[in-house]
């Protein structure tokens, strides 16, 4: 499908502005490095909406090779998957209303954009999301499967920590999940309340992690690096097949 840009109103567009303009005063000192400069490297525009092809993409795939497509929403597991193995990162078109601004039941353009795509400039992390999707589709049809690969997206991708390295110039906790760093709340909560259990990432443990959909998780998974994702890649597939095999 096409994103349609022309079909924003100029509401929609303040209501981006204002978004973007509120999250971004929070991410200094607390988001990614990698997030911080694929802000840059992307060129998300501030004061409107993000056209796909004329923003995003042209900047996007000479980085990593990837794009970003629209979808009308949430799309079901295989077409998800087959998107994301094609190094397509599939995103809707709506966005949320003002009196959504700081709760939604399903994502919207902001998080799947300004939560996502600026790690979409990390090699490494683009390496981990394409080889899980292409684990994905091995076990599409395997539930219980799914539903493992499921909590590793989602303590990953969606709500992940980096213990950032001190050689990219700010050492400490930072955020790097699209479901956090679209979240004003979660984004303090996430790095500064001591609710929540941090816990280094863990394949085995991840897996067998039920997660939170409806209010802030009660835990988190920390990496060291991007890197370390890419190379967790054999464990995941290796215990998915130990799954089917008993």
């Amino acid at each position: 499908m096409n994103q349609n840009y022309s079909t924003y109103t100029p509401d929609q567009q303040a209501v981006w502005k204002l978004l973007f303009e509120r999250q971004m005063a929070q991410l200094p000192g607390r988001a990614s490095q990698a997030y911080m400069d694929g802000i840059v490297a992307t060129g998300f525009p501030n004061v409107r909406i993000p056209d796909f092809e004329r923003d995003l993409n042209p900047r996007l795939l000479p980085l990593t090779g990837w794009r970003v497509v629209a979808v009308p929403g949430l799309i079901g597991n295989r077409e998800f998957f087959e998107l994301m193995a094609d190094r397509q990162f599939p995103a809707t078109t709506w966005l949320r209303s003002r009196d959504q601004l700081d709760y939604l039941p399903e994502p919207d353009m902001f998080h799947d954009t300004f939560g996502h795509v600026p790690v979409l400039t990390n090699q490494s992390f683009c390496d981990f999301l394409a080889a899980l999707s292409r684990i994905a589709l091995r076990f599409v049809d395997h539930e219980e499967a799914i539903d493992m690969i499921s909590r590793l997206y989602w303590y990953t991708v969606e709500f992940g920590l980096i213990q950032e390295d001190a050689a990219l110039g700010q050492k400490g906790l930072r955020i790097y999940g699209g479901g956090i760093l679209s979240s004003p709340g979660e984004t303090i909560y996430s790095l500064e309340s001591d609710i929540p259990t941090r816990m280094p990432y863990d394949v085995a443990t991840l897996l067998q992690t039920p997660y939170i959909i409806d209010h802030y998780q009660q835990q988190y998974f920390v990496i060291d690096s991007y890197e370390q994702l890419y190379r967790s890649v054999p464990e995941i597939e290796a215990t998915l097949e130990g799954l089917l095999v008993s």
